[in-house]
């Protein structure tokens, strides 16, 4: 486990948010896509206003920053219980810090009676939330950007 501070994203936030989102696309799916299904994911990098402009558009967003007050991954819930992002910096993966993360934003949901979670998964996230006791409800298999690629919806109830 790496040791990292888990907390509310803040404007600060915004550059090590967006270049974790890129490395992670980039970097750690290639594992489960190809490099033409990356590219079509994630074309090119997004500055820092960007990035705020959605981290701030009143969704909650959790960040998990090192010792230097690096971000090394985040994930982010919407009101209706939707999380949208779980990403983390490749050196990041498989240490723990997703799980830190996850479990923080359920509990948040639960304390703000959010009933069910769902999400749309990569192929690695939904290795991770199927861990985490979510089920998969379908495979979508779409076109990005002239480019065949694949998520799944997943969904968990929050007893």
């Amino acid at each position: 486990m790496v040791e990292v501070t888990i907390r509310t994203y803040e404007r600060r936030d915004a550059a090590g948010v967006a270049d974790v989102f890129y490395r992670s696309v980039r970097e750690v799916a290639l594992s489960d896509y190809t490099p033409e299904q990356v590219g079509a994911w994630v074309p090119g990098r997004w500055d820092a206003e960007r990035e705020h402009r959605r981290s701030g558009d009143g969704r909650l967003v959790l960040v998990a920053a090192d010792e230097p007050g690096r971000v090394v991954a985040f994930i982010d819930l919407e009101p209706d219980g939707h999380i949208d992002r779980l990403f983390c910096a490749p050196e990041a993966v498989g240490r723990g810090v997703a799980s830190r993360l996850y479990d923080a934003i359920e509990a948040a949901a639960r304390a703000q009676g959010i009933q069910r979670l769902f999400t749309e998964a990569s192929e690695p996230a939904r290795r991770f939330f199927e861990r985490k006791g979510f089920t998969v409800l379908e495979r979508q298999d779409m076109i990005l950007r002239g480019v065949p690629i694949h998520n799944y919806r997943m969904a968990k109830t929050l007893g």
